[in-house]
């Protein structure tokens, strides 16, 4: 037992603890929020299609996962990489996905939560004889949502490491900061163009190759059911934010993680399934917050959609609509399922850009929804969450999620 006190201690928008209490309190208020399923679940016992979720534990690969738990009614297997408490609370997405789990198990979904290097063949053979062994040899949905900083290709051992740059020239943008007292300000940053092989370093974690291996590899054991579909989770962004994500590296990243979508459907056409991307909406994630100019985007476009601005879960459960055929797979002319476009309708990103012309410190408490931005960021860390006595002692020594 390690109970204790848990208090944000933060260097900007990096939270050096996790609160255990307010972690499950935001995965609780997401399954709540999330619509009903369509049918009863428990007619479908055994036969609840078979998920596995790469990234399940943070940003929108967990509320994929909560939305295909309480509203798709799947089983299946969640993949991510977290750090156990030790001197320090484990991180944020190690008591979601406690959390996670404890809900599964409590409405009755068969559903294991893996914790290990994603991009490792040895995390893929560990699922498939999982799925071997326990879910009847098949899987219906593969869905794919992991951000990281680094990969190791199997095959070459060669490491990659991304990289946030333009490409072509450097890139200024305001940015939103807070200083040591935690007043908000608007700066201007500027970030250097891609260089040497940047742009292939950063394709090399970000772009589809992880996400084809995995298909391949469930492929090569038979373990892909008839319809198999997946998607990777994805997105454009508005133009304020293009030149430093969309046309820069991470876009690169993500234009190939959209060309291995079409490459994907053709292998898979075999097993009558499809690969898709989604490119959902804007939100605040670990992610998001990293990059410059995002954070102050966000603000603005919450202060002008208040409610309007859809959160992921919501997202999600269209998604899951999508994907099980409870609604018709809505795609674009690229072959993307579109679940951003409440936020880059020209009218909305006219009005954010107005606003962002006009940002500055003094005006930010009228353009931006300041108190609502930090409120989120503070969340992820299982913060500033309604209902959790942040003055109480906390268990933080919290195990993984056995695999009963």
């Amino acid at each position: 037992m390690s109970e204790r006190v848990v208090a944000p201690r933060n260097r900007g928008f990096l939270f050096f603890d996790s609160h255990p209490a307010g972690c499950a309190r935001v995965v609780e208020d997401m399954w709540r929020a999330t619509p009903p399923p369509v049918a009863d679940l428990r007619e479908a016992g055994a036969d609840r299609p078979v998920a596995l979720v790469i990234g399940s534990s943070a940003g929108y690969g967990l509320a994929a996962t909560v939305a295909g738990l309480a509203h798709a009614g799947v089983r299946g297997i969640g993949v991510s990489f977290e750090k156990a408490p030790d001197r320090r609370t484990g991180t944020a997405g190690w008591y979601r996905t406690a959390a996670t789990a404890a809900l599964a198990d409590r409405h009755g979904h068969d559903f294991v939560f893996l914790n290990g290097d994603a991009f490792g063949d040895a995390m893929k053979d560990t699922v498939a004889q999982l799925v071997t062994d326990r879910f009847g040899g098949k899987i219906d949905y593969l869905v794919y949502s992991v951000a990281a900083p680094r990969r190791t290709d199997p095959d070459t051992g060669e490491k990659y490491a991304s990289v946030l740059k333009p490409i072509g020239r450097a890139h200024r943008t305001k940015s939103l900061v807070f200083d040591g007292d935690g007043r908000p300000e608007v700066t201007t940053v500027e970030t250097a163009p891609a260089e040497g092989d940047d742009i292939r370093q950063t394709v090399g974690v970000m772009g589809g190759a992880d996400w084809r291996r995995w298909v391949e590899r469930l492929a090569g054991r038979g373990l892909l059911a008839e319809g198999f579909t997946t998607a990777a989770l994805s997105y454009i962004g508005s133009p304020l934010t293009a030149a430093l994500y969309r046309q820069g590296t991470i876009g690169a990243a993500k234009a190939d993680l959209e060309a291995t979508a079409r490459e994907l459907t053709d292998y898979l056409k075999a097993h009558g399934g499809r690969a898709v991307t989604s490119v959902n909406g804007a939100a605040v994630t670990q992610s998001s917050t990293a990059i410059p100019g995002v954070a102050l985007y966000l603000g603005l476009l919450r202060r002008e959609l208040g409610d309007g601005l859809v959160p992921p879960i919501v997202q999600l459960t269209a998604l899951w609509d999508q994907l099980t055929g409870v609604a018709p797979l809505d795609l674009d002319e690229e072959g993307r399922v579109r679940l951003d476009t409440w936020e880059l309708d020209p009218a909305v990103q006219a009005a954010v850009g107005e606003r962002w012309g006009g940002a500055d410190t003094g005006s930010l408490g009228e353009l931006a929804d300041l108190d609502w931005f930090r409120t989120q960021v503070e969340q992820l860390y299982g913060f500033a969450v309604p209902g959790v006595d942040y003055s109480a002692p906390v268990e933080t020594d919290v195990p993984w999620p056995a695999a009963t």
